[in-house]
Protein backbone atom coordinates (compact mmCIF):
# COMPACT_ATOMS: atom_id res chain seq x y z
CA UNK A 1 0.00 0.00 0.00
CA UNK A 2 2.88 2.39 0.80
CA UNK A 3 4.51 1.65 -2.54
CA UNK A 4 1.22 2.48 -4.33
CA UNK A 5 1.01 5.79 -2.41
CA UNK A 6 4.51 6.69 -3.60
CA UNK A 7 3.43 6.02 -7.18
CA UNK A 8 0.52 8.43 -6.81
CA UNK A 9 2.65 11.11 -5.12
CA UNK A 10 5.45 10.95 -7.70
CA UNK A 11 3.70 13.09 -10.37
CA UNK A 12 2.91 15.72 -7.73
CA UNK A 13 6.52 15.86 -6.52
CA UNK A 14 7.73 16.21 -10.11
CA UNK A 15 5.32 19.07 -10.67
CA UNK A 16 6.48 20.78 -7.47
CA UNK A 17 10.10 20.52 -8.59
CA UNK A 18 9.27 22.60 -11.71
CA UNK A 19 7.10 25.07 -9.87
CA UNK A 20 5.86 27.60 -12.44
CA UNK A 21 2.15 28.44 -12.12
CA UNK A 22 -0.43 31.07 -11.01
CA UNK A 23 -3.27 31.40 -8.56
CA UNK A 24 -5.38 32.91 -11.34
CA UNK A 25 -4.42 30.45 -14.08
CA UNK A 26 -7.37 28.40 -15.40
CA UNK A 27 -7.88 24.93 -13.91
CA UNK A 28 -5.52 25.55 -10.94
CA UNK A 29 -8.16 26.22 -8.28
CA UNK A 30 -10.08 23.56 -6.32
CA UNK A 31 -13.11 22.16 -8.12
CA UNK A 32 -13.94 21.32 -11.71
CA UNK A 33 -14.42 24.80 -13.17
CA UNK A 34 -11.81 27.05 -14.77
CA UNK A 35 -11.58 29.97 -12.33
CA UNK A 36 -14.68 30.01 -10.11
CA UNK A 37 -15.28 27.89 -6.98
CA UNK A 38 -17.76 25.01 -6.97
CA UNK A 39 -19.90 23.15 -4.46
CA UNK A 40 -21.50 19.71 -4.41
CA UNK A 41 -24.09 17.81 -2.41
CA UNK A 42 -21.79 14.79 -1.98
CA UNK A 43 -18.26 13.98 -0.98
CA UNK A 44 -15.57 14.45 -3.63
CA UNK A 45 -14.92 11.22 -5.61
CA UNK A 46 -11.16 11.41 -5.03
CA UNK A 47 -8.64 11.37 -2.20
CA UNK A 48 -6.77 14.26 -3.80
CA UNK A 49 -6.19 15.90 -7.19
CA UNK A 50 -3.06 17.38 -8.65
CA UNK A 51 -2.11 18.83 -12.01
CA UNK A 52 -1.02 21.91 -13.91
CA UNK A 53 -2.50 24.66 -16.08
CA UNK A 54 -1.09 27.02 -18.71
CA UNK A 55 -2.56 30.19 -20.23
CA UNK A 56 -1.02 31.26 -23.54
CA UNK A 57 -1.43 35.03 -24.06
CA UNK A 58 0.88 35.64 -27.03
CA UNK A 59 2.86 33.58 -29.51
CA UNK A 60 5.16 36.22 -31.02
CA UNK A 61 6.78 37.15 -28.74
CA UNK A 62 5.78 34.23 -26.56
CA UNK A 63 4.05 35.13 -23.28
CA UNK A 64 2.25 32.80 -20.88
CA UNK A 65 1.16 32.22 -17.30
CA UNK A 66 1.47 28.76 -15.80
CA UNK A 67 0.85 26.96 -12.57
CA UNK A 68 0.46 23.74 -10.61
CA UNK A 69 -2.05 22.85 -7.93
CA UNK A 70 -3.05 20.30 -5.33
CA UNK A 71 -6.38 19.98 -3.53
CA UNK A 72 -8.13 17.44 -1.31
CA UNK A 73 -11.31 17.16 0.75
CA UNK A 74 -10.78 16.68 4.47
CA UNK A 75 -13.28 15.81 7.18
CA UNK A 76 -16.46 17.79 7.95
CA UNK A 77 -16.88 18.82 4.28
CA UNK A 78 -13.72 20.93 4.42
CA UNK A 79 -11.61 21.37 1.25
CA UNK A 80 -7.99 22.52 1.19
CA UNK A 81 -6.10 23.55 -1.95
CA UNK A 82 -2.63 24.84 -2.81
CA UNK A 83 -1.36 26.45 -6.01
CA UNK A 84 1.98 27.80 -7.16
CA UNK A 85 2.00 30.03 -10.22
CA UNK A 86 4.21 32.24 -12.29
CA UNK A 87 2.36 35.17 -13.83
CA UNK A 88 2.77 36.34 -17.41
CA UNK A 89 5.35 38.93 -18.40
CA UNK A 90 3.68 42.34 -18.06
CA UNK A 91 6.29 44.34 -19.98
CA UNK A 92 5.53 45.96 -23.31
CA UNK A 93 5.51 43.56 -26.30
CA UNK A 94 8.58 45.27 -27.81
CA UNK A 95 10.55 44.63 -24.61
CA UNK A 96 9.50 41.01 -23.94
CA UNK A 97 12.61 38.98 -23.16
CA UNK A 98 14.94 42.00 -23.46
CA UNK A 99 14.78 43.64 -20.03
CA UNK A 100 15.72 40.67 -17.87
CA UNK A 101 12.38 41.00 -16.11
CA UNK A 102 11.24 37.79 -14.43
CA UNK A 103 7.50 37.44 -13.72
CA UNK A 104 6.75 36.98 -10.02
CA UNK A 105 6.02 33.59 -8.49
CA UNK A 106 2.99 33.31 -6.22
CA UNK A 107 2.02 30.67 -3.69
CA UNK A 108 -1.68 30.51 -2.92
CA UNK A 109 -3.90 28.64 -0.47
CA UNK A 110 -7.61 27.97 -1.00
CA UNK A 111 -10.01 27.00 1.80
CA UNK A 112 -13.65 25.99 1.45
CA UNK A 113 -16.39 24.27 3.49
CA UNK A 114 -19.80 22.93 2.47
CA UNK A 115 -22.21 24.23 5.11
CA UNK A 116 -25.65 23.28 3.79
CA UNK A 117 -27.27 20.71 1.46
CA UNK A 118 -30.89 20.11 0.52
CA UNK A 119 -31.86 17.60 -2.16
CA UNK A 120 -29.72 18.61 -5.16
CA UNK A 121 -28.74 22.05 -3.82
CA UNK A 122 -25.65 22.87 -1.74
CA UNK A 123 -24.10 25.99 -0.20
CA UNK A 124 -20.37 26.49 0.44
CA UNK A 125 -18.27 29.27 1.98
CA UNK A 126 -14.58 29.82 1.47
CA UNK A 127 -11.43 31.87 0.99
CA UNK A 128 -9.44 31.75 -2.25
CA UNK A 129 -6.12 33.23 -3.24
CA UNK A 130 -4.42 33.60 0.11
CA UNK A 131 -1.43 34.58 -2.01
CA UNK A 132 2.19 35.04 -0.96
CA UNK A 133 4.49 36.70 -3.52
CA UNK A 134 8.24 36.36 -3.80
CA UNK A 135 10.74 39.13 -2.98
CA UNK A 136 11.00 40.42 -6.56
CA UNK A 137 7.38 41.56 -6.37
CA UNK A 138 7.23 42.65 -2.73
CA UNK A 139 10.52 44.57 -2.81
CA UNK A 140 11.89 42.79 0.24
CA UNK A 141 13.24 39.42 1.30
CA UNK A 142 11.20 36.23 1.49
CA UNK A 143 7.48 36.08 0.81
CA UNK A 144 4.81 38.64 1.57
CA UNK A 145 1.03 38.33 1.68
CA UNK A 146 -0.88 40.13 -1.08
CA UNK A 147 -4.21 41.14 0.56
CA UNK A 148 -5.63 42.57 -2.68
CA UNK A 149 -5.99 39.10 -4.18
CA UNK A 150 -7.74 37.63 -1.12
CA UNK A 151 -11.20 36.47 -2.18
CA UNK A 152 -13.99 35.60 0.24
CA UNK A 153 -16.88 33.88 -1.54
CA UNK A 154 -20.27 32.20 -1.14
CA UNK A 155 -21.36 29.72 -3.83
CA UNK A 156 -24.66 27.87 -4.35
CA UNK A 157 -24.80 24.83 -6.63
CA UNK A 158 -27.61 22.85 -8.21
CA UNK A 159 -27.32 19.45 -9.92
CA UNK A 160 -29.81 17.93 -12.34
CA UNK A 161 -29.95 14.92 -14.70
CA UNK A 162 -31.13 15.70 -18.25
CA UNK A 163 -31.49 12.29 -19.83
CA UNK A 164 -27.95 11.05 -20.50
CA UNK A 165 -26.50 14.43 -19.54
CA UNK A 166 -25.75 15.79 -16.05
CA UNK A 167 -25.94 19.56 -15.52
CA UNK A 168 -24.34 21.37 -12.58
CA UNK A 169 -24.88 25.11 -12.15
CA UNK A 170 -23.03 27.46 -9.79
CA UNK A 171 -23.83 30.99 -8.70
CA UNK A 172 -22.05 33.04 -6.08
CA UNK A 173 -20.75 36.30 -4.74
CA UNK A 174 -17.15 37.12 -3.88
CA UNK A 175 -14.56 39.80 -3.27
CA UNK A 176 -11.00 40.31 -4.46
CA UNK A 177 -10.46 38.25 -7.61
CA UNK A 178 -14.21 38.26 -8.32
CA UNK A 179 -14.32 42.09 -8.52
CA UNK A 180 -14.73 43.94 -11.86
CA UNK A 181 -11.77 43.64 -14.24
CA UNK A 182 -8.97 46.18 -14.44
CA UNK A 183 -7.65 47.98 -17.51
CA UNK A 184 -4.26 49.23 -18.70
CA UNK A 185 -3.10 52.68 -19.66
CA UNK A 186 -1.69 52.73 -23.17
CA UNK A 187 1.97 53.87 -23.39
CA UNK A 188 3.64 55.84 -26.15
CA UNK A 189 6.52 54.38 -28.14
CA UNK A 190 9.08 56.27 -26.04
CA UNK A 191 7.38 55.16 -22.86
CA UNK A 192 7.37 51.54 -24.02
CA UNK A 193 11.11 51.60 -24.53
CA UNK A 194 11.80 53.26 -21.19
CA UNK A 195 9.32 51.41 -19.03
CA UNK A 196 9.53 47.74 -18.21
CA UNK A 197 5.97 47.44 -16.94
CA UNK A 198 2.72 49.09 -18.02
CA UNK A 199 0.71 51.28 -15.74
CA UNK A 200 -2.32 49.39 -14.53
CA UNK A 201 -5.43 51.12 -13.23
CA UNK A 202 -8.13 49.19 -11.50
CA UNK A 203 -11.82 49.95 -11.75
CA UNK A 204 -13.22 51.92 -8.86
CA UNK A 205 -16.06 51.04 -6.54
CA UNK A 206 -16.55 48.12 -4.22
CA UNK A 207 -14.03 45.30 -4.73
CA UNK A 208 -16.65 42.58 -5.04
CA UNK A 209 -18.72 40.93 -7.70
CA UNK A 210 -20.84 37.98 -8.75
CA UNK A 211 -19.89 34.88 -10.70
CA UNK A 212 -21.90 32.12 -12.40
CA UNK A 213 -20.98 28.91 -14.17
CA UNK A 214 -22.29 25.67 -15.64
CA UNK A 215 -20.68 22.32 -16.30
CA UNK A 216 -22.43 19.81 -18.56
CA UNK A 217 -21.29 16.20 -18.28
CA UNK A 218 -21.94 14.39 -21.59
CA UNK A 219 -22.21 10.66 -22.39
CA UNK A 220 -19.18 10.79 -24.72
CA UNK A 221 -16.30 8.67 -23.35
CA UNK A 222 -18.75 7.64 -20.62
CA UNK A 223 -16.66 4.68 -19.49
CA UNK A 224 -14.04 7.18 -18.23
CA UNK A 225 -16.49 9.65 -16.73
CA UNK A 226 -17.68 11.57 -19.81
CA UNK A 227 -16.54 14.79 -21.47
CA UNK A 228 -17.37 17.96 -19.50
CA UNK A 229 -18.37 21.22 -21.20
CA UNK A 230 -17.49 24.20 -19.00
CA UNK A 231 -18.79 27.78 -19.25
CA UNK A 232 -18.47 30.54 -16.65
CA UNK A 233 -18.44 34.25 -15.86
CA UNK A 234 -15.72 34.72 -13.23
CA UNK A 235 -16.59 38.28 -12.26
CA UNK A 236 -14.21 39.78 -14.82
CA UNK A 237 -14.91 37.91 -18.06
CA UNK A 238 -16.29 34.82 -19.78
CA UNK A 239 -14.36 31.54 -19.90
CA UNK A 240 -15.28 28.39 -21.85
CA UNK A 241 -13.57 25.01 -21.96
CA UNK A 242 -13.61 21.23 -22.21
CA UNK A 243 -12.49 18.58 -19.72
CA UNK A 244 -11.61 15.46 -21.74
CA UNK A 245 -10.97 12.16 -19.89
CA UNK A 246 -7.90 10.24 -21.00
CA UNK A 247 -8.63 7.46 -18.47
CA UNK A 248 -10.93 7.31 -15.45
CA UNK A 249 -8.24 9.13 -13.40
CA UNK A 250 -6.58 11.50 -15.89
CA UNK A 251 -8.10 14.47 -17.74
CA UNK A 252 -6.94 16.91 -20.39
CA UNK A 253 -8.32 20.44 -19.91
CA UNK A 254 -8.72 22.87 -22.82
CA UNK A 255 -10.40 26.25 -23.20
CA UNK A 256 -10.37 30.00 -23.75
CA UNK A 257 -10.34 32.69 -21.05
CA UNK A 258 -11.98 36.09 -21.39
CA UNK A 259 -13.22 35.44 -24.91
CA UNK A 260 -14.93 38.86 -24.91
CA UNK A 261 -11.44 40.44 -25.06
CA UNK A 262 -10.08 38.42 -27.97
CA UNK A 263 -9.83 41.58 -30.14
CA UNK A 264 -7.11 42.79 -27.70
CA UNK A 265 -5.09 39.59 -28.17
CA UNK A 266 -1.97 41.40 -29.47
CA UNK A 267 -1.94 44.00 -26.70
CA UNK A 268 0.48 43.78 -23.77
CA UNK A 269 -0.45 41.48 -20.90
CA UNK A 270 -2.73 42.55 -18.05
CA UNK A 271 -4.88 40.70 -15.54
CA UNK A 272 -7.92 39.37 -17.38
CA UNK A 273 -6.08 39.17 -20.71
CA UNK A 274 -7.63 36.61 -23.14
CA UNK A 275 -5.75 33.36 -23.43
CA UNK A 276 -5.72 29.80 -24.70
CA UNK A 277 -5.71 27.39 -21.77
CA UNK A 278 -4.20 23.94 -21.50
CA UNK A 279 -4.23 21.80 -18.38
CA UNK A 280 -3.84 18.28 -17.09
CA UNK A 281 -5.00 16.73 -13.84
CA UNK A 282 -4.78 13.42 -12.04
CA UNK A 283 -7.28 12.25 -9.42
CA UNK A 284 -6.58 9.49 -6.92
CA UNK A 285 -9.96 7.78 -6.38
CA UNK A 286 -11.52 6.90 -3.07
CA UNK A 287 -13.98 4.04 -2.38
CA UNK A 288 -17.62 5.12 -2.40
CA UNK A 289 -20.33 3.98 -0.06
CA UNK A 290 -23.52 2.70 -1.57
CA UNK A 291 -25.84 5.53 -2.51
CA UNK A 292 -23.20 8.23 -2.91
CA UNK A 293 -23.59 10.47 -5.93
CA UNK A 294 -21.64 12.73 -8.25
CA UNK A 295 -19.36 15.56 -7.28
CA UNK A 296 -18.73 17.90 -10.18
CA UNK A 297 -18.06 15.12 -12.69
CA UNK A 298 -19.94 11.81 -12.90
CA UNK A 299 -18.23 8.46 -13.33
CA UNK A 300 -19.69 5.36 -15.02
CA UNK A 301 -19.66 3.35 -11.78
CA UNK A 302 -19.26 4.26 -8.09
CA UNK A 303 -15.56 4.09 -7.41
CA UNK A 304 -14.61 1.22 -5.17
CA UNK A 305 -17.78 -0.73 -6.00
CA UNK A 306 -19.13 -2.86 -8.81
CA UNK A 307 -22.76 -3.69 -9.50
CA UNK A 308 -23.60 -7.39 -9.38
CA UNK A 309 -25.24 -8.36 -12.70
CA UNK A 310 -29.06 -8.72 -12.63
CA UNK A 311 -29.25 -8.04 -8.85
CA UNK A 312 -29.22 -4.25 -8.34
CA UNK A 313 -26.73 -4.70 -5.48
CA UNK A 314 -23.15 -3.42 -5.23
CA UNK A 315 -20.07 -5.35 -4.20
CA UNK A 316 -17.37 -3.36 -2.37
CA UNK A 317 -13.87 -3.68 -3.80
CA UNK A 318 -10.74 -3.96 -1.69
CA UNK A 319 -8.98 -0.71 -0.88
CA UNK A 320 -5.95 -1.77 -2.96
CA UNK A 321 -7.96 -2.10 -6.17
CA UNK A 322 -7.51 0.93 -8.40
CA UNK A 323 -9.93 2.28 -10.98
CA UNK A 324 -8.23 0.48 -13.89
CA UNK A 325 -8.90 -2.90 -12.28
CA UNK A 326 -12.45 -1.82 -11.49
CA UNK A 327 -13.05 -0.92 -15.13
CA UNK A 328 -11.58 -4.26 -16.22
CA UNK A 329 -13.95 -6.07 -13.87
CA UNK A 330 -16.84 -4.03 -15.23
CA UNK A 331 -15.82 -4.98 -18.79
CA UNK A 332 -15.76 -8.68 -17.81
CA UNK A 333 -19.28 -8.42 -16.37
CA UNK A 334 -20.42 -6.68 -19.55
CA UNK A 335 -18.99 -9.46 -21.73
CA UNK A 336 -20.67 -12.09 -19.53
CA UNK A 337 -24.01 -10.32 -19.85
CA UNK A 338 -23.55 -10.18 -23.63
CA UNK A 339 -22.79 -13.91 -23.74
CA UNK A 340 -25.91 -14.65 -21.67
CA UNK A 341 -27.98 -12.56 -24.06
CA UNK A 342 -26.52 -14.48 -27.03
CA UNK A 343 -27.32 -17.80 -25.34
CA UNK A 344 -30.90 -16.70 -24.72
CA UNK A 345 -31.23 -15.55 -28.31
CA UNK A 346 -29.86 -18.89 -29.55
CA UNK A 347 -32.38 -20.68 -27.32
CA UNK A 348 -35.20 -18.64 -28.82
CA UNK A 349 -33.98 -19.44 -32.33
CA UNK A 350 -33.92 -23.16 -31.49
CA UNK A 351 -37.51 -22.97 -30.21
CA UNK A 352 -38.58 -21.16 -33.40
CA UNK A 353 -36.80 -23.81 -35.51
CA UNK A 354 -38.59 -26.60 -33.63
CA UNK A 355 -41.93 -24.84 -34.22
CA UNK A 356 -41.15 -24.53 -37.95
CA UNK A 357 -40.23 -28.23 -38.12
CA UNK A 358 -43.46 -29.15 -36.34
CA UNK A 359 -45.47 -27.01 -38.78
CA UNK A 360 -43.65 -28.62 -41.70
CA UNK A 361 -44.48 -32.10 -40.33
CA UNK A 362 -48.12 -31.07 -39.92
CA UNK A 363 -48.27 -29.87 -43.54
CA UNK A 364 -46.64 -33.10 -44.71
CA UNK A 365 -49.21 -35.15 -42.76
CA UNK A 366 -52.02 -33.05 -44.23
CA UNK A 367 -50.69 -33.66 -47.73
CA UNK A 368 -50.48 -37.39 -47.12
CA UNK A 369 -54.01 -37.32 -45.75
CA UNK A 370 -55.23 -35.53 -48.86
CA UNK A 371 -53.49 -38.05 -51.09
CA UNK A 372 -55.01 -40.92 -49.12
CA UNK A 373 -58.46 -39.37 -49.27
CA UNK A 374 -58.10 -38.86 -53.01
CA UNK A 375 -57.03 -42.48 -53.46
CA UNK A 376 -60.00 -43.64 -51.42
CA UNK A 377 -62.34 -41.45 -53.49
CA UNK A 378 -60.90 -42.84 -56.71
CA UNK A 379 -61.28 -46.39 -55.44
CA UNK A 380 -64.90 -45.76 -54.37
CA UNK A 381 -65.66 -44.16 -57.74
CA UNK A 382 -64.31 -47.15 -59.60
CA UNK A 383 -66.29 -49.55 -57.41
CA UNK A 384 -69.45 -47.46 -57.78
CA UNK A 385 -69.11 -47.46 -61.56
CA UNK A 386 -68.85 -51.25 -61.53
CA UNK A 387 -72.12 -51.42 -59.54
CA UNK A 388 -73.81 -49.06 -62.02
CA UNK A 389 -72.59 -51.19 -64.92
CA UNK A 390 -74.13 -54.31 -63.37
CA UNK A 391 -77.35 -52.43 -62.59
CA UNK A 392 -77.67 -51.53 -66.28
CA UNK A 393 -77.36 -55.19 -67.30
CA UNK A 394 -80.07 -56.16 -64.78
CA UNK A 395 -82.24 -53.25 -66.02
CA UNK A 396 -82.13 -54.49 -69.63
CA UNK A 397 -82.73 -58.03 -68.44
CA UNK A 398 -85.89 -56.81 -66.67
CA UNK A 399 -84.60 -57.70 -63.20
CA UNK A 400 -85.43 -54.29 -61.72
CA UNK A 401 -85.02 -55.34 -58.08
CA UNK A 402 -81.46 -56.54 -58.70
CA UNK A 403 -80.76 -53.38 -60.70
CA UNK A 404 -82.07 -51.22 -57.81
CA UNK A 405 -79.84 -53.08 -55.33
CA UNK A 406 -76.75 -52.40 -57.46
CA UNK A 407 -77.64 -48.69 -57.69
CA UNK A 408 -78.03 -48.51 -53.88
CA UNK A 409 -74.56 -50.05 -53.49
CA UNK A 410 -73.09 -47.44 -55.88
CA UNK A 411 -74.70 -44.57 -53.92
CA UNK A 412 -73.31 -45.94 -50.67
CA UNK A 413 -69.82 -45.64 -52.15
CA UNK A 414 -70.40 -42.21 -53.77
CA UNK A 415 -73.58 -40.35 -52.80
CA UNK A 416 -72.94 -37.50 -55.28
CA UNK A 417 -73.35 -39.39 -58.58
CA UNK A 418 -76.05 -37.77 -60.74
CA UNK A 419 -76.00 -40.86 -63.01
CA UNK A 420 -76.91 -43.16 -60.08
CA UNK A 421 -79.95 -41.02 -59.12
CA UNK A 422 -81.06 -40.88 -62.74
CA UNK A 423 -80.73 -44.68 -62.99
CA UNK A 424 -82.67 -45.21 -59.77
CA UNK A 425 -85.43 -42.88 -61.01
CA UNK A 426 -85.75 -44.94 -64.20
CA UNK A 427 -85.92 -48.19 -62.21
CA UNK A 428 -88.69 -46.81 -59.95
CA UNK A 429 -90.60 -45.66 -63.02
CA UNK A 430 -90.40 -49.22 -64.45
CA UNK A 431 -91.60 -50.52 -61.09
CA UNK A 432 -94.60 -48.19 -61.38
CA UNK A 433 -93.53 -45.80 -58.59
CA UNK A 434 -93.73 -42.48 -60.48
CA UNK A 435 -93.38 -40.37 -57.32
CA UNK A 436 -90.05 -41.90 -56.31
CA UNK A 437 -88.91 -41.77 -59.89
CA UNK A 438 -89.64 -38.01 -60.00
CA UNK A 439 -87.75 -37.44 -56.71
CA UNK A 440 -84.61 -39.22 -57.95
CA UNK A 441 -84.68 -37.47 -61.33
CA UNK A 442 -84.86 -34.09 -59.56
CA UNK A 443 -81.92 -35.11 -57.34
CA UNK A 444 -79.91 -36.02 -60.44
CA UNK A 445 -80.73 -32.65 -62.06
CA UNK A 446 -79.71 -30.79 -58.90
CA UNK A 447 -76.32 -32.52 -58.90
CA UNK A 448 -75.88 -31.95 -62.65
CA UNK A 449 -77.93 -29.00 -63.98
CA UNK A 450 -76.62 -29.78 -67.51
CA UNK A 451 -78.20 -33.25 -67.50
CA UNK A 452 -80.51 -32.66 -70.52
CA UNK A 453 -81.94 -36.21 -70.68
CA UNK A 454 -83.25 -35.93 -67.12
CA UNK A 455 -84.70 -32.46 -67.82
CA UNK A 456 -86.52 -33.78 -70.92
CA UNK A 457 -87.95 -36.76 -68.98
CA UNK A 458 -89.28 -34.47 -66.22
CA UNK A 459 -90.78 -32.09 -68.81
CA UNK A 460 -92.50 -34.96 -70.61
CA UNK A 461 -93.78 -36.33 -67.32
CA UNK A 462 -95.19 -32.93 -66.44
CA UNK A 463 -96.97 -32.75 -69.85
CA UNK A 464 -98.23 -36.38 -69.60
CA UNK A 465 -96.31 -37.25 -72.73
CA UNK A 466 -94.09 -39.88 -71.11
CA UNK A 467 -94.26 -43.49 -72.33
CA UNK A 468 -92.21 -46.46 -71.37
CA UNK A 469 -89.96 -46.19 -74.43
CA UNK A 470 -88.58 -42.82 -73.43
CA UNK A 471 -87.27 -43.85 -70.04
CA UNK A 472 -83.69 -42.92 -69.28
CA UNK A 473 -81.61 -46.06 -69.43
CA UNK A 474 -78.09 -44.76 -69.41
Amino acid sequence: MKRRSYVYLLPFLVLMSVSSAASRVAYTRPGFMMKIPTSSTTQAPYLFRTGFGIELHRFDPFNSAKGIYFDMELGKNFTLGFSSVQTADSTAPALLGKTGYTPPVEFGFHLQQRVYTYNNVSLSLGLQDIVFQNAETSGGGGLSLDPEQLSFFVVVSSEKDLGKYHLSTFMGFGSGGFAPADTIKALSTSEETSSSTPEVTTSGGTKSGVFVGVIMNTPYLKKWGGIDIVGEFDGTGINVGLRIPLTSDYRLNLGFTHIEKLPDWKSRYWEGHPGITLGFDMAVPRGFKKGSGRSGGPSPLPRGQLKLPATGQYETLSSSMDSTLAMADFAVHTVRDSMNMLRNEMRNLMVQLAAIEQQSQFLEDSLLSMKLSRNVDEKNMNEAMRHLSRSLRYFYAGDYRAALQEVESALDLNPNMALAYARRGSIYYKLGDTQRATINWNLALRLDPEYDDVRNILKALHENRLNSTSIVEE
